[in-house]
């Protein structure tokens, strides 16, 4: 070990301190005492290009106790990023690319958003996933294997997704993958005594994962040793306990009280001497960014040309190369399944599960699963054994029950590029994954969520599985791409949609029920958002219009024709997307709602929140659903033809 490395490590704690205090604002508790690991992983073993931050072959990082940042930032800084000091002294302002969590695509550097605690472990599993999977599609070549390492606290470990996505790596063996735990003893409100007692070590070995402990989180060595010993797992992924105090070197050492307020000015004084930072602030020592570079710059030229070469002579096969270089480009439209001439009455869920079954004959870098629903979501993949440890170059994941780590395992596959992803679950299930899925928009990933069982046609289950408020929640999510196809038709054009978007998530809502095919849904229809399906006898003017989603289409129509029978004309709308739908140009959306506020009746099977925008009469569900036979929980009601006729007379 460079005996000038404790020299440099104070200097990125001090580094950090004093983008904290410039900005007023951050977390130098564990700043202080987690420098150290982070400074060894960087200058010892990270194989990274700075730059060149995205480099295919580097190895990926993912600081899941993203309040942390300054930290990341002053590594970052240090490491020879583009970065500059300006940049530093900027943190946390407005405008500046030094947010007060890390943001993918805002700071060189950093492979993923972080900040809600335990997303970063979930993420960084994804990564791995994705990584051992390209390794085993493409033959292993030396320029796709990689690490991924995740750096946590406490806080991340307390997260219930924490376990579920430590359990999810040591089922699959994602020996790839290296989380280090600074274990400080402190949360924001307390000493972590008063809120976890649990055996980390033991948690993890049951978990099937190896786990390594360093008893002084300020011993170089022993970091060093502990991450060379994890680098080198056969089968398990590893663990990195770290003992530390958090605010070491602070006048506030040991306490809750430097987790995430910046010191008053005399602590920060005195803790800038404790370090011997005898300069300027933001003035690092030209010594220390010196040796910091030169050891990251040695590895770099040890294995880069070997990698690019690996790289060169992989491409310089174009039949094994094409389908990879297209994956990570996203150049998939040769790919993507068409919609078939001949199509027929048939469950949305069940159309998905066709199209899914295709996408695997023509799309090798697919890969995706469901959270133990795969039967019901419809996405098994026939003939795939499943991805394992025994079978990473299977394409079909068995998620377990796991929904939230599924979500941000899905995010941190697309992170790494190279894949398209999907993964699958009950609409009423989605709150355990919104916080992912919400990550999802932030990090502008193309992420495709397939939900079933989608309205109170559920039945038998009760409230408990018929969703209500759900779709309304996903929607309010800025960035989501909702789609509720209403037929067969729409279905595909759904699937083509979410595959072809390539900013954001693509949520598709599918029907456990039988949808009948409807005359004039349209993948150019669904494209617009809205459009409508239905009209009235021609040169006969409509007194309104029913606007309606997935099964409710075809219920707008049933209700329409009886209407019609008794002289009182409608138009239906299918709106499988209002997110699409608010993009078009106001003259369309103008000739589609053509009539006026108060003329048009909206008819969804959930929740009418928001739907007042559209009509005056909304037509839906604001209280829990019940349990009973699918028909008469639905007459119960009201979602009959005869009923949605009648409660539109009433309307008018």
């Amino acid at each position: 070990m460079d005996k000038r490395y404790a020299k440099a490590v104070n200097d990125l704690r001090v580094l950090a301190l004093d983008m904290i205090q410039e900005a007023n604002s951050g977390h130098p508790g564990m700043a202080l005492d987690v420098a150290p690991a982070l400074y060894v992983l960087f200058a010892n073993h990270l194989r990274i290009d700075p730059e060149h931050p995205n480099w295919e072959s580097r190895d990926r990082f993912v600081l899941s106790s993203g309040h942390v940042s300054a930290l990341l930032y002053a590594m970052l800084h240090m490491a020879g990023y583009k970065l500059s000091t300006e940049d530093l002294k900027k943190f946390r302002k407005l405008g500046s690319i030094t947010p007060g969590h890390p943001e993918l695509g805002m700071t060189p550097g950093v492979d993923a958003t972080a900040g809600p605690l335990g997303q970063g472990i979930a993420q960084a599993v994804g990564l791995a996933m994705a990584e051992k999977h390209l390794s085993a599609m493409y033959g292993s070549p030396a320029f796709i294997s990689h690490k991924t390492y995740v750096l946590c606290g406490d806080g991340c470990l307390q997260e219930g997704i924490s376990q579920e996505a430590l359990s999810l790596a040591g089922t699959l063996g994602l020996n790839n993958l290296i989380l280090i735990y600074d274990r400080n003893g402190a949360t924001l409100d307390a000493a972590t005594e008063k809120s976890m007692q649990d055996d980390a070590a033991l948690r993890f070995l049951a978990s099937g994962w190896n786990v390594y402990s360093v008893k002084d989180g300020n011993d170089l060595k022993a970091i060093d040793r502990a991450i060379s010993k994890a680098k080198k797992s056969l089968g398990h992924p590893c663990l990195i306990i770290i003992d530390s105090h958090i605010g070491y070197g602070s006048p506030l050492e040991g306490s809750n009280k430097c987790h995430g307020s910046p010191f008053k000015r005399e602590d920060y004084e005195d803790t800038r001497k404790f370090f011997g930072a005898d300069y300027a602030p933001f003035e690092v020592p030209e010594e220390s960014l010196r040796v910091t570079r030169e050891a990251i710059s040695k590895r770099l030229d040890e294995c880069h040309k070997a990698l690019d070469d690996s790289r060169n002579d992989f491409i310089s096969r174009p039949e094994e190369a094409k389908p990879y270089l297209d994956g990570l480009n996203r150049d998939i439209e040769a790919y993507i399944p068409e919609i078939p001439t001949e199509l027929k009455t048939d469950s949305s869920r069940n159309v998905s599960g066709k199209i899914i079954a295709e996408l695997h004959k023509k799309m090798p870098f697919a890969f995706g699963g469901s959270a133990d629903v795969a039967s019901s979501v419809k996405t098994s993949v026939p003939g795939d054994p499943g991805f394992s440890k025994e079978h990473p170059e299977a394409h079909d994941i068995y998620f377990g029950i796991r929904e939230f780590a599924m979500a941000s395992a899905m995010n941190g596959i697309l992170l790494h590029k190279g894949l398209v992803s999907y993964c699958g679950a009950f609409l009423v299930f989605s709150d355990y994954m919104k916080s992912a899925i919400r990550m999802s928009a932030l990090e502008h990933l193309p992420a495709i969520y397939l939900f079933s069982h989608d309205s109170l046609a559920v039945g038998e289950d009760g409230p408990t599985h018929q969703p209500i408020e759900h779709l309304a929640a996903l929607r309010s999510i800025p960035g989501v791409t909702v789609l509720r196809p209403a037929d067969s038709r729409e279905t595909y054009a759904a699937w083509r949609f979410a595959l072809t978007h390539k900013e954001g998530p693509v949520i598709i809502i599918l029907s456990r029920q039988n949808l009948p095919l409807l005359d004039n849904t349209s993948e150019e229809g669904l494209n617009k958002g809205a459009y409508r399906v239905y009209a009235p006898k021609a040169k006969i003017k409509p007194e309104g219009i029913i606007m309606a989603t997935g099964s409710e289409v075809s219920l707008g129509i049933q209700a329409a024709k009886i209407l019609e029978g008794e002289g009182k004309y409608f138009e239906v709308v299918s709106a499988p997307s209002l997110e699409v739908f608010e993009k078009q140009s106001q003259e369309y959306k103008d000739s589609v709602l053509h009539l006026p506020h108060d003329k048009t009746i909206t008819l969804e099977m959930l929740s009418t929140f928001g739907w007042g925008k559209y009509g005056k009469t909304n037509i839906g569900v604001d209280r829990f659903g019940a349990s009973g036979n699918e028909k008469a929980v639905l007459e119960a009601y009201g979602f009959t033809p005869e009923g949605v006729a009648m409660a539109i007379k009433e309307a008018f």
